[in-house]
């Protein structure tokens, strides 16, 4: 199977939405505190497309959503940036496709931002491993209030600048 990465486009919203929603359903984690009552959870197109926040969607080969990651500006915080909604359906776990969708954020992030700050949960695990694998770091404390306090795991990444 075939997959292409892409920024997010209108008629992707209810697609990429119904993906997290699934996978925050596996996770046990279709409630408040969480992406599931996120209110801008099913207009990406529009939150992300404006200077320094951006999404990007997986579209396998049959033209179907299938994974995705935004980085998003901090309220309150200039340099630091949020690794957001990254999410991929179960069929194409493993297949590598994540650490494409990863390297894209991260290379774009560090454009606008010094360091990236993201939030899980605590029985994704192996989501935690991955984000160890490119050098997030634990932390203790939020760096910031968000609406998903019900993420007990926060991880923060210093970023290379790399300014075009």
């Amino acid at each position: 199977m075939e997959y292409k990465i892409r920024e997010i486009e209108a008629k992707d919203n209810k697609e990429i939405e119904n993906v997290i929603r699934t996978c925050l359903i596996e996770f046990g984690a279709n409630h408040e505190g969480t992406a599931w009552e996120d209110p801008d959870l099913g207009r990406f197109s529009e939150i992300y497309n404006t200077e320094g926040n951006k999404y990007w969607v997986v579209e396998n080969n049959e033209g179907k959503i299938v994974g995705g990651v935004g980085i998003g500006k901090l309220n309150g915080i200039n340099d630091v940036c949020e690794l957001q909604k990254m999410y991929c359906l179960p069929k194409i776990r493993g297949t590598g496709i994540s650490y494409k969708l990863m390297d894209i954020a991260l290379d774009y992030a560090k454009k606008y931002y010094s360091k990236c700050y993201l939030e899980t949960l605590s029985n994704m695990i192996a989501a935690q491993k991955f984000y160890e694998k490119y050098d997030f770091v634990k932390i203790d404390e939020p760096i910031v209030k968000t609406q998903h306090f019900a993420c007990d795991v926060r991880y923060i990444k210093e970023l290379k600048f790399c300014i075009e």
